[in-house]
Parts: C-alpha cells; sequence; structure tokens
C-alpha cells in the first residue's frame, strides 16, 4: 500500500467523525436560527433585546472572572507544589483535583450546602447570608471545577521550568517577586494563556451549575435552556447557541495565536 493511500485510510475515521458529530450539526444548527420570521436578522434581534445582550455580557463577564481568579490561584499553588515536596502533599494534590469527578449538578449542589437558604454560612452567621442562588454562587461553583483544570495544566508547565534560570536571577541579585515576574511568568505563558482558554470556554458553556443554582441567574445555557423547552422558540435558541459558540471559538482562536506567538518567542 502506498504511502498516500494509508494516510488516507488512517484520516478516513477523523473525517467521518468531523463530518457526522461536527460538520453536519453545527450547519444544521446555523440553518436553525434562520428559520423563524425575522430569519437572519434574528441575531441582530438578540443585539438588540436588553435580556439577551444583558444575559450574554453578563456570562462573559462572570467567565472571565472566573478565568482570571482560577489563573491566580491555580498559579500560586501550582508552584508551591512543584516547588515543595512535604508530607501530605500527594493528599492534598487529590484534594485540590477532586472537583474532576463532579459533574456540575453536584457542584451547584455543594454551593447551595455552603451558601444556600438552609446551607451552612447561613446557620453559623447573623443576617441570613444567602448568596447560593445569585451570580456570586455560580461564580464560586465554576471556580470550583475550574481550579483543577488550570492546576494541573500550570505544574506539568513548571516542572519543565530550568531551575539554573532562577539560580542565575538570584545569583544576579534578583529580588523574588522579580524572579516570579521575569523568569517565571514567561515562562509558564503559554500554559497560562492554554489554561485560561480552557477556563473560560468551560465557564460559558456550564450548564450544570447554572440549572442546580437558576433561582436568581440569568446566564446564557440557561437561556438557550429556556427558550428551547419553555417557549420552544427553536430559531432563537440556536441563534444564542451560535453566538455562545462564536464568541468561544473566538477566544479559543487569539488564545491560540497567543500561546503560538509565546513558544515562537521564547524558542
Amino acid at each position: 500500500m502506498r504511502q498516500s493511500h494509508f494516510l488516507t485510510v488512517c484520516m478516513l475515521p477523523l473525517a467521518i467523525f468531523t463530518l457526522a458529530f461536527l460538520a453536519i450539526p453545527i450547519g444544521r444548527l446555523i440553518l436553525a436560527s434562520g428559520e423563524s420570521d425575522a430569519g437572519w436578522a434574528i441575531y441582530l434581534r438578540i443585539l438588540q433585546t436588553p435580556r439577551y445582550l444583558s444575559t450574554l455580557m453578563q456570562t462573559v463577564v462572570v467567565s472571565l472572572a472566573v478565568t482570571v481568579a482560577a489563573l491566580a490561584i491555580s498559579t500560586t499553588a501550582g508552584l508551591y507544589l512543584v516547588r515543595n515536596r512535604f508530607t501530605g502533599r500527594n493528599v492534598l494534590l487529590s484534594i485540590l483535583t477532586l472537583p474532576l469527578a463532579f459533574p456540575g449538578v453536584v457542584v451547584g449542589f455543594m454551593i447551595i450546602l455552603l451558601g444556600g437558604r438552609q446551607g451552612l454560612m447561613n446557620q453559623i452567621l447573623p443576617g441570613h447570608w444567602v448568596f447560593a442562588y445569585s451570580i456570586t454562587g455560580l461564580f464560586l461553583g465554576y471556580l470550583y471545577f475550574s481550579i483543577p483544570r488550570v492546576l494541573l495544566t500550570v505544574m506539568a508547565a513548571a516542572e519543565k521550568i530550568d531551575p539554573a534560570l532562577e539560580e542565575a536571577a538570584k545569583t544576579l541579585g534578583a529580588p523574588a517577586h522579580r524572579i516570579v515576574l521575569d523568569v517565571l511568568l514567561p515562562a509558564l505563558a503559554p500554559a497560562l494563556i492554554a489554561a485560561g482558554a480552557i477556563a473560560f470556554a468551560t465557564a460559558m458553556g456550564a450548564f450544570g451549575t447554572a440549572f442546580t443554582l437558576a433561582t436568581d441567574i440569568d446566564v446564557l445555557p440557561m437561556v438557550i435552556y429556556t427558550e428551547f423547552t419553555l417557549s420552544a422558540n427553536i430559531a432563537m435558541a440556536s441563534a444564542l447557541s451560535v453566538v455562545l459558540g462564536l464568541v468561544t471559538w473566538v477566544l479559543l482562536l487569539i488564545a491560540r495565536n497567543m500561546s503560538g506567538a509565546t513558544i515562537a518567542a521564547g524558542g
């Protein structure tokens, strides 16, 4: 068998998968968004309708906030765990990555147990402090399952940093914060960009947690769900899905380009 024929046979399963599970469904989703009376102007309607526009902006803001918080927490914890060996380190790492085993519904339920009307915080603190059903609760839920994803990526990248670079900086008299800013963060930049993009995309499309905490929350996945199931507005649900996917895809594309540029500059 010729090499070209062998490569064609190897690529055939990928082509079938891409066509059947990616291209056709996405194409059908785009076509469905234009099947209302408004036609393709339905996308303009999204920008002109305060509820849809505010929901889109709120979803993006929450996702960005979760991404920034997850990067800050995971980078600090990841560098510490990579550079230090102590009793219970593996147990601590297992606890930090435990959220990977939980679906969004379970995460939402845990937030309710913490900050719901009958939650722990409301029982031990005065003033009936209830935050589970608000954007604060959603932020904490998204952050909970974003931290382990970012943490593992940061730790994998941090383990590859040559310790000699830090030793050289110390020898030249660089203070600790300059070592972090001038040595560690540039070396971790590609991993941080990639992990941040994944965290943002996950938060943008997360549904289970939002559904569990949906009392006072209006984010894009929930609006898509209500438009489809309660209003039977398939065109609007499809259009909102396309907008959600487009925003996430643009962010992933930007992150990919930034990560590649950083790698090229560093190598």
